[in-house]
């Protein structure tokens, strides 16, 4: 395992090429179908893989939540993704995923860890419908291996809403509201949890906003927008104020995502904020390299909505009670 980590360690030169790295990950045998699923995480989002040490249970956790542990004097929660998702697997979890989340650690016990994968992000595939629906959103990406496997990129932030108080209601207390209805944000995140989380903070403020799942997504709906704006004789700017995109995304990054608005005259002069739980300082550097105008970590709806407020133009005195 020694060698896998050194391999995590040394994987951070990605970002911006449209490629990524995943570990792939078993949870055990699933009872109800008698198939031991292949998951996948992002190498980005982990800080080490490791026999899972000695658990201390803590009251009123909810069922998935094991207890926490403590990691060089810091406070850990570990959650067991097989009772999450609901595999009644038999086999122990000796292993633990560290992974590191816009500031926050967490644990995730697994059955076993398999090796470390690279791909494009064109290679990873926004999941059917029906599967979207069995899962509740839980599975945002699929890929399919050499040996047939199907690999699913499991929604780790939608893992942590609902075992943690990373969507607790006092967050949104203090939203910046502007009523603006005459502006629209277009914005694309492959998680449901970050999406639900902008559209609320959107309402809230009083704009508009227009949801994708992936940069291709909204790439495709605004040359849209830019046809139309052009039998209106209009700049897409008059519709399109502001976008807000992720980094991870299957079929295309924020960073390339980034890269074509900001290289096409059509788009170059609407702001683009990059939103993510990645953040690292070497996340932020490559996307001021490709023209991101600013960057705003997720889950921190006060602060998103300021900047959103800022780069949209408004001024502080027009924000209702300013």
């Amino acid at each position: 395992m020694s060698e896998l980590l050194k391999n995590i360690d040394a994987r951070t030169k990605l970002a911006g090429t449209n490629k990524l790295e995943i570990l792939l990950f078993f949870l055990g045998v699933d009872q109800r179908t008698g198939r031991r699923e292949t998951y996948g995480i992002n190498v980005f989002k982990v800080r080490e893989v490791m026999r899972t040490p000695q658990i201390t249970a803590a009251p009123e956790m909810p069922p998935s939540v094991e207890g926490m542990v403590s990691l060089r004097g810091a406070l850990v929660p570990v959650i067991d993704l097989a009772k999450y998702t609901g595999i009644a697997a038999e086999t122990p979890r000796e292993i633990m995923i560290v992974t590191e989340y816009n500031g926050h650690t967490q644990g995730f016990l697994v059955e076993g860890v398999d090796t470390i994968l690279r791909l494009d992000w064109s290679k990873m595939r926004v999941p059917p419908e029906m599967l979207m629906a069995q899962t509740g959103g839980l599975v945002t990406a699929v890929t399919e291996l050499e040996d047939n496997r199907l690999v699913m990129m499991m929604d780790v932030e939608k893992v942590l809403a609902e075992t943690t108080s990373i969507d607790n209601e006092i967050m949104f207390r203090s939203v910046v509201q502007i009523d603006r209805p005459d502006m629209t944000v277009f914005y694309c995140d492959d998680s449901s949890v970050a999406r639900k989380q902008i559209e609320r903070t959107l309402e809230t403020m009083g704009v508009k906003g227009m949801s994708a799942v992936n940069g291709r997504q909204l790439w495709d709906e605004m040359e849209k927008v830019a046809a139309y704006a052009k039998t209106q004789n209009r700049a897409p700017s008059d519709f399109i104020n502001l976008i807000l995109t992720d980094i991870e995304m299957p079929e295309m990054d924020g960073y390339i995502l980034t890269k074509k608005i900001k290289s096409d005259p059509r788009f170059s002069n609407i702001p683009v904020i990059m939103h993510s739980s990645l953040s690292g300082m070497s996340n932020q550097k490559l996307g001021q390299s490709v023209g991101v105008d600013e960057y705003v970590p997720k889950f921190e709806p006060q602060r998103l909505s300021e900047t959103l407020m800022r780069r949209l133009g408004v001024d502080q005195d027009a924000a209702v009670g300013g």
